[in-house]
C-alpha cells in the first residue's frame, strides 16, 4: 500500500499566497512552485519551514515546481492533497481499509446516484469499492496530543459529501468516510467544530444513520508515501 513520491528537492518557505502559490528558497535561489493545498494550510506554512518540492518536464506548466512536504515539530505533512486517494486506493486493495474487500472493484470519481429521480447532492464520490461509495478527506491540521482535525477551513463542498453519504446509506447502500492523515505526527481525528460547527454537526447526524466513519495515518521517507496504521475516530476534541 506505498505511493512513490516524484523526486523531492529541498527548499525554506518564504511564503504561502492567493491559495495556489508559495515563493521558496532554494540552494539554486528563490523561486515560486504550485501549492495544491486550497486550505489554510494552519501550521503546515510557517515562513522559514523545510519545504521538499517536486518538478515537472510538463513545457506548459507556468511553474514546474509542486509543493510536496513540510517538515514541522511534530512530524512530516504532506500538503498535496490530491495524494489521498491514491493512498486510500492502495490501501483498499491490500486490505488495509477496514470492513472493504480487497478483491472488490475499485472504481474512481463515481457520481452521486440520484434518489427518487434527483440527486440530493450533485458531484462525485471519490471512490466506489464494491458495495460501498467512499469519500476521503486528507487531514494536515494537528492539535495539541496528536489529534488531527479536519477541516481546516469551512468546506461547503465536504459537508455535501456527509450529506450525500447519508442518502445512500437511507436508500440501503453503504457509505464510507475516510479520513487520511498525511500528517505524520497525526494520531487520533476529529471534526474540528470550532472551525466548521455546520460540518461537525452534519457529520455527527450522517454516523447516527450509519455512515462509517475511519481515519488512518501515514508514513513516508520522501521516495513513498503509505497508509501504515488505522487511528482513533472520535466524533468529539
Amino acid at each position: 500500500a506505498v505511493v512513490q513520491l516524484p523526486r523531492l528537492y529541498p527548499g525554506h518557505l518564504i511564503r504561502r499566497y492567493k491559495r495556489f502559490l508559495a515563493d521558496i528558497e532554494t540552494p539554486q535561489g528563490a523561486m515560486t512552485i504550485h501549492c495544491p493545498n486550497t486550505g489554510a494550510m494552519t501550521g503546515c506554512a510557517e515562513m522559514g519551514a523545510r519545504v521538499w518540492y517536486s518538478l515537472s518536464d510538463n513545457p506548459k506548466r507556468k511553474y514546474a515546481g509542486t509543493w510536496e512536504l513540510v517538515e514541522t515539530s511534530q512530524g512530516l505533512c504532506s500538503v498535496n492533497t490530491g495524494r489521498a486517494n491514491a493512498l486510500v486506493a492502495e490501501a483498499a486493495a491490500a486490505g488495509l481499509i477496514e470492513s472493504v474487500d480487497p478483491d472488490s472493484e475499485i472504481k474512481a470519481e463515481v457520481a452521486i446516484p440520484q434518489t427518487l429521480g434527483k440527486p440530493v447532492e450533485k458531484g462525485r464520490f471519490d471512490f466506489k469499492v464494491g458495495d460501498a461509495y467512499v469519500e476521503v478527506k486528507s487531514v494536515t491540521l494537528l492539535r495539541a496530543d496528536g489529534v488531527g482535525a479536519f477541516p481546516d477551513a469551512v468546506s461547503a463542498r465536504a459537508l455535501k459529501h456527509v450529506r450525500a453519504l447519508a442518502d445512500r446509506v437511507r436508500s440501503g447502500e453503504r457509505g464510507i468516510l475516510i479520513f487520511c492523515a498525511q500528517h505524520t505526527g497525526v494520531r487520533s481525528v476529529v471534526p474540528a467544530a470550532d472551525i466548521d460547527p455546520a460540518y461537525a454537526l452534519g457529520l455527527k447526524r450522517a454516523t447516527e444513520e450509519g455512515v462509517e466513519a475511519l481515519a488512518y495515518g501515514c508514513a513516508t521517507d520522501l521516495a513513498s508515501f503509505s497508509i501504515d496504521r488505522q487511528l482513533p475516530f472520535r466524533l468529539e476534541g
